[in-house]
This record gives C-alpha cells, structure tokens and sequence, in this order.
C-alpha cells in the first residue's frame, strides 16, 4: 500500500554538497575560495554542525554562485533550528536534529558597570573566526577576589558572544571556593555531556575516556562554556575543548596562570565612579541627588567590591524611608560593617571566608599556614604589608613568609603591589581582624604589633649607624638583629628603605600608642634609634611627635641614658621651628640629666647645642661659655667628634663678636677634624654652618667659597638631600649681595635634588626663596605662582616656614615687599 507524502526537505549539508558537486569544487577548493578551513566545510557536510554564522553562509553563497532563488534557500535552511527548509515537515529525523542545543546561561545583570576594557579583551579573543581558522580555542581565565565580579563578567561577555556560537552556552559552577566540596571532575563531565544529549549510560567512568567523549562532542561545534569557580588550572584542564570552534570562559579565585593558552584577566575593584554608578543604578538616581556626599561616602565604605556595592544599594532600596546617611552611619564602625554587607552565605563575610576555608581544609601544610596567618598579617595598621615586616609578625624565616604571602596572593586574599610589598583588600582587612579579635587574646594581638616595631626599632640602629657613625646613641641600643633586613652599602640606600615604609611605621607607632604597648620602653627606644633618619630627612614634625612621652617612659624602666638623649633630642624641632626659647629650655633639662648620670659627652653635647641657641638670641656672652665648655670637655674625653661641633659653634659666636680672625681658626679646626676622621658628613656640614653663620654676619663672598665646598663634598657623595641644603644656601649667599642669576641657577639645581630626595619641605621652602628673588626683581606675579607652588608643599612642614611663605604672599598682596631678606632659620 502506497501513501501520498511530501518528499523530504533537504538538510544544509545536502544542500551544500549539492551545490559544491555542481560547482565542481573540492571541499579544499571550496573551502579556500570561500576564505574558509577544509574542516569547516567538512562538519557542515557531515551534518554535524548545522547553524553557521551568517558571515560563513554569505561567504559560501559567494563562492558556490548560487541564483538568488538558491541563495535564500541556503540561507533560510541554515538559519532554521532543524536545519532543513523550516516549510516542510517530514517523518525523518534531519542529521542536526541528533544533538540538542543547550542554553544554560544565568541572565546577565541589568545594572552592570564599568569592566570595559576587560570586557573588550575577552570579546577580542572570543570573536574569533567563525570556523576557528586559528586553530586554537579560545580560553579566557577571569580571577579575582571574592564578590569582585568574575561571574557576573563571565555572564556578561558570553551574552554577549551569543552569535557567535550558536551551537549552544553551557554554564556550570565547579564550587571550587564553595559552597560545599568542589565539583569533581567525573560530575563536571556527566552534566555536560548530558547537555550536549549524551546518554547518562554512555559517559565512561574512568576521567581520561569521558575528557575523551567530551571534546569528540564539542569538535566541530561551536558551544561556548561558562566554566565558573574553578579551584585551579588543573580542576578545569579536563573540561576545555580539544579543537577550535568552541570556547571557554572560567572563573576563579585561585591563579590560572599555568592554564595553557588562556588570555589572563585579573580583577580589581570598581573605580571611584564605578561605585557610585552601580550603587546609583541599585538605589536610584534620586537618592543619589539628594545626599551625593553620602553616597560617595557609603560607596567607599564597600571597598569598590560590586558584590559588596549591591548588598549595600539592596537594603537601601528595600528601605526606602532611609537616609542615605543613616547607612553611612551604621558602617563608620569597622568591627559592624561585615555585618552590614549581608550575614548569609551570599555576603560578602560568607564569600571570604569560603576563600580561608579552601586553605584551612587543604591537604597542604602551606595552605593551612596561609590560612592562620591571614588573621595575623590583618592587626597592624597600615596601607601595606612588607615581606619582612610579615616575616618578623609570623615569626618566620623569610623565605617561608614569602611563600605564604604568595599563597594568599594566589587565592586573591591579598594583592602583590610590588616587589616584596603587599596589600589587604579593606574587606578582607576586616575580615581578618574580625578573626583576630574572635581568636587572639588583646595581649596576644598586642604582641604582634610589638614584632613589628622592634623590626623597625632595628631598621633605625641599622640606619643611625650609617648616617652618624660616631652616635653616642647607638651603644644605648638593645634591639637585635633577627636577620629580616637586608645589608645596605650605604646610607642613602637605609633611608629609601625607611622613606618607603615610614607611612606604615608611623600608622603602627600611633596604633601602639592606643594599646597596652603604650607603656612598653620599646616605644622610647624605637624614638632614639630613628633619630639619624628623622635628623637626615629632616622630618621635625615627626620626631615632635614620637618623643612625646618618650622621656617618661625611658626613665619608668630604668635607662636613664636613653632619657637624656631622648630629652635633648626633644628641642630639635623646636629649634628647627624657630622656637628657640622652648628649645633652650628642654637642652637645659638634658644637660642636668647628663650630670645625674656623670655622662660627659652628652654634657658637651648639650653644652654646644646650647651654644648655638643662645647665640640666636644674641646671648653671646652665655652662648660663649657654653661653647668653651664643650670644648673642654669634648677634649678631655678626647672626643674629636664633639670637639669639632663645639669648634663649629664658637666659630659662628666669634663671626657675630665681629671676631673673623678667631672665627675662621675654629670653623677650619673643627672641618680638619672632620676630614682627618673622614666623615663625609661631618665635613659637609661644618663646612655649610659656617658658610650660613657668614651669611649672618654679611661676609657673603666667604660663605660662597664654603657653600661651594660644601656641595663638592655632597655631590661626591650622591646625596641629593645635602645637595638641597648647599644649594640652598649658596642661593641665600648670593642673593644676599644681589647677585639674583647665580642664586635663581642654585634654587633650580636645588629644587631638583630636592625632587630627587623627595624632600617636599625643602622644595617647597627653595620655591619660596625664589618668590623672594622673583619679588626682588619686581616680578610680584611670578613670585604669587611660586609661593602658591610652595603652600602645598610645606603644609606638613614645620610651621614657620609655612607662615613664612603665607606672610610673604599676603605682603605681595599689599603692596609691601621692598626688598630681599633672609630668614634666620633659612637653612
């Protein structure tokens, strides 16, 4: 018995190879008049791919000169899901219909932000030819902290890939980092061979024959997989394509660097503007509008982490009755905020934490040192964590601190600034302090932070020593070597490495300062070891404000040594500031406790300080005495280091008696000494004081031929701070007589080694002696530029010059300057 039917429509690839037949081209011919591979004609024909891009079938249509009448034809075949003509309707299974056509990818988020750049990466790499004549596959490995945006990236791009691969989107989440155990590798291949219409009893149970079955099912394919918290590169290796024309996004964590091929994209936090779009696209732009300064605020307050951003913007939009500040208010306590960012396993504390507890559970003795050290590395404040300074906190050689600095590195706890540098993200910050608090005792915390400023209490011997070798401080040391710090060949090299870590030293020491470590002497210890740096990089503010209290604390346990110099030490920037009164008082006190102690150097010493103090007063006489003094008392302890100070201060009395004759024998008496015992510094700057104290005095053409000295010296040595101050007061030496080109050459030589130095006080105060040169010129408006140059620059200086500059600027304003004029504190 015979039935009427329709006769079966034909598929793409009967289609193709009749047209191919006809136009008496091989598959290779075809293929390269098309501009296309051999294999991709090939699966097209096999019927195993039957969904071409469109740009392939214009291509095709092209190269077989197809009638329009057959061009639509192959066109509407290849764009029919069943690839056959959509009109006809048969009883046979078409050969594309054998494979089912998985679309498993999460909706994209609506309020995406910024990531364009990133974006445009993986875009790059995954729009690839449509037929893969690159002949590799196309991976992008996404890593990143917890909650920083892999997922909703990877979800983003892969939407926005989708005609590229209309084969299908397979996602999948490997639960590397949680919840729960991560994905094995046999389950990741029985659900995505299931989606690609495998039979559950067809997929092997050994791993190598399912890999196998896998990239059979996706070769000549194009599916692009979202494979979505890995663990590492050899979690996901077994799930990727074998041959070109699919794709791969993944995820994670942990480093993908070892996973072949792919284009690597590290994340970071949002931008400041990122923030607050994506807080405004969650709120709404009129809660914005109405507190915008809040908002910025609460913005900072997520540490730029959208998942952080979203949990904040979401109980502000389901609170609509809220203040924008209210929130603000609630998340200024650091111990709270975790708290405010979500409590379940989708905030932001959950998804830290799922981080830690990967390496609390590892099988890998590194890891779980890693995991216990987070807490630890979390208690001291400060922006960064050095290699050493972690070393010294764990207790810990440092290579071992290194690889578990690496390790966090890796699993995007902690992020590697730089070279042997290292920071908390701030929500893992108060992550690991939220830990520290719930596991450490106070005193337990308190200790930590103590193996960091002995660190540095070690650091400022080690650079003392360098910047004055003859110290009568550093045989009061009694903090170690614990082997952390590097050897440094000079001193500058000793002040670099403070000069980098000083912001941090100086958050730690008032961090200390709030704790029981208040109390501990290692406080007025580390004070007197960082005298050589504070005295070298002239940070007079800082050394205010380490010392206060520190005298006290010296004498409570019993060094009365470490308190004198601690108290004389005191009146340097109060001298420095101009304070001379003050300074002269606190020297006084010092020189009393010298006495208590029968300490003779630190008599002299203080003896010759209170020789040029009294001098700045025209208290010559009194200033006199105490200079003979030191003298007496540097040679009967046959100090020449001392002898050579106090020969420097009665030099600059003698200049101001109108003595040069005497001036000039003590001033060359005091450099000879210096030279026979080959202190570079010493020389310097016994050579520059007596160059400043002509200055004073009018014998401006002496002070040069000092000065000049004085910078030879300095610019033999490579020392760009000195090289500031000579050049400084040559400037002052020669604008002084008037001579106004030879000074602004000096100021600008000045200003670069200051720059060099990074030395803002002393580029700041040469900008505000050339204003005085620019005024002195007539050039008022030139001299305005620079002084409002210098403001900036000296704001956390010492006052006077600050005041200087504002007094200078506001006369100019007035009409009043007439004429040039040096300050006294001028160097």
């Amino acid at each position: 018995m015979s039935t009427l039917s329709e006769p079966a429509a034909p598929t793409l690839s009967e289609l193709l190879r009749t047209f191919r037949t006809r136009a008496g081209l091989t598959q290779a011919a075809l293929a390269e008049k098309a501009g296309l591979s051999e294999q991709a004609i090939s699966v097209l024909e096999r019927g195993t791919r039957s969904r071409p891009r469109q740009d392939t079938v214009r291509s095709l249509t092209t190269a077989l000169g197809l009638s329009p009448t057959e061009a639509t034809q192959f066109l509407s075949v290849a764009r029919s899901k069943s690839g056959s003509t959509p009109a006809r309707v048969t009883g046979q299974q078409p050969a594309a219909d054998r494979y089912p056509m998985p679309w498993q990818l999460p909706p994209a988020a609506p309020d995406f932000t910024g990531r364009s750049a990133q974006m445009d990466a993986i875009l790059a790499v995954l729009r690839a030819p449509a037929d893969g004549d690159s002949g590799a596959v196309g991976v992008v490995a996404i890593t990143g902290m917890g909650g920083i945006g892999k997922t909703t990236l990877a979800v983003q791009a892969a939407h926005k890939l989708a005609d590229s691969y209309p084969d299908g989107h397979l996602y999948l989440n490997l639960r590397g980092y949680g919840p729960g155990d991560p994905m094995a590798t046999a389950d990741a291949h029985r659900h995505l061979l299931r989606s690609l219409g495998v039979d559950l009893q067809l997929i092997p149970e050994d791993v190598e024959e399912s890999t196998a079955l896998l990239r059979s099912q996706l070769a000549g394919r194009r599916v692009l997989m979202v494979l979505d918290n890995a663990t590492d590169a050899a979690h996901v290796l077994p799930l990727l394509p074998g041959r070109a024309g699919s794709a791969a996004i993944v995820t994670s964590r942990g480093s993908l660097v070892n996973l072949p091929g792919a284009r690597q994209i590290r994340l970071d936090a949002l931008s400041k503007s990122e923030s607050l779009e994506l807080l405004t696209e969650v709120i709404g732009p009129a809660r914005v509008a109405a507190e915008p300064a809040a908002t910025e605020v609460l913005a900072t307050f997520s540490g730029r982490l959208p998942l952080a951003v979203r949990l904040i913007g979401g109980r502000l939009a389901t609170r609509p009755t809220w203040p924008v500040q209210h929130f603000v208010d609630l998340l200024q306590d650091e111990e709270r905020r975790l708290d405010s960012l979500g409590s379940d396993e989708n905030g932001v504390r959950a998804s830290i934490a799922s981080s830690v507890r990967f390496l609390e559970t590892s099988d890998r003795e590194l890891d779980r040192q890693a995991a216990g050290a987070l807490p630890l590395l979390a208690v001291p404040d400060g922006s960064d964590l050095i290699t050493a300074v972690a070393a010294a906190l764990l207790e810990l050689p440092l290579r071992r601190a290194t690889a578990i600095l690496e390790r966090l590195v890796d699993l995007n706890l902690l992020e590697s600034v730089a070279p042997s540098r290292y920071r908390f993200h701030d929500l893992i910050r108060a992550y690991g302090r939220e830990v520290a608090d719930e596991t450490l005792a106070s005193a337990e915390r308190d200790q930590i932070l103590a193996r960091v400023l002995r660190l540095y209490t070690e650091m400022g011997w080690i650079s003392q020593a360098l910047t004055h070798p003859t110290s009568p401080r550093l045989p009061l040391a009694t903090v170690g070597s614990r082997g952390l710090l590097p050897t440094f060949s000079d001193r500058e090299l000793a002040l670099r490495w403070i000069d980098a870590e000083q912001r941090n030293l100086v958050d730690r020491f008032r961090q200390a300062r709030q704790s029981s470590l208040a109390d501990h002497v290692l406080l007025a210890e580390l004070t007197l070891a960082l005298f050589g740096y504070h005295e070298s990089r002239r940070r007079w503010q800082e050394m205010r404000e380490f010392v206060v209290g520190a005298v006290e604390l010296a004498q409570q346990h019993g060094r009365p040594g470490t308190a004198a110099w601690l108290q004389h030490d005191s009146a340097i920037p109060d001298a420095e500031s101009g304070a001379t009164s003050a300074a002269i008082e606190r020297i006084m006190v010092a020189l009393e406790m010298f006495q208590e102690i029968d300490d003779r150097f630190g008599q002299a010493r203080s003896c010759s300080s209170l020789a040029y103090l009294l001098g700045f007063q025209e208290r010559i006489d009194e200033a006199l005495e105490y200079g003979r003094t030191a003298l007496t008392l540097s040679r009967a302890i046959k100090d020449t280091t001392l002898e050579g100070v106090a020969l420097t201060a009665v030099g600059g009395l003698y200049d101001r008696t109108g003595e040069f004759a005497r001036a000039d024998e003590a001033f060359a008496q005091g450099i000879a000494l210096a030279e026979r015992a080959d202190d570079t510094r010493a020389v310097f700057k016994r050579n520059l004081n007596a160059a400043f104290a002509h200055v004073q005095v009018g014998r401006h053409a002496d002070a040069v031929v000092l000065g000049l000295r004085a910078l030879r010296v300095v610019e033999q040595a490579g020392d760009a701070t000195f090289q500031g101050e000579s050049n400084h007061l040559l400037a002052i030496a020669y604008a002084a007589q008037g001579h106004y080109d030879s000074a602004a050459e000096h100021i600008e030589r000045g200003l670069l080694a200051a720059r060099t130095a990074r030395d803002a006080e002393r580029e700041g105060r040469l900008y505000v002696e050339l204003a005085k040169i620019s005024a002195a010129r007539g050039e008022h408006g030139l001299a305005v530029d620079q002084l409002n140059t210098a403001l900036p620059l000296l704001r956390n200086a010492s006052e006077v010059y600050f005041a200087d500059a504002r007094d200078l600027l506001e006369k100019l304003g007035r009409g009043e300057f007439e004429r040039y004029e040096f300050a006294a504190h001028s160097i």
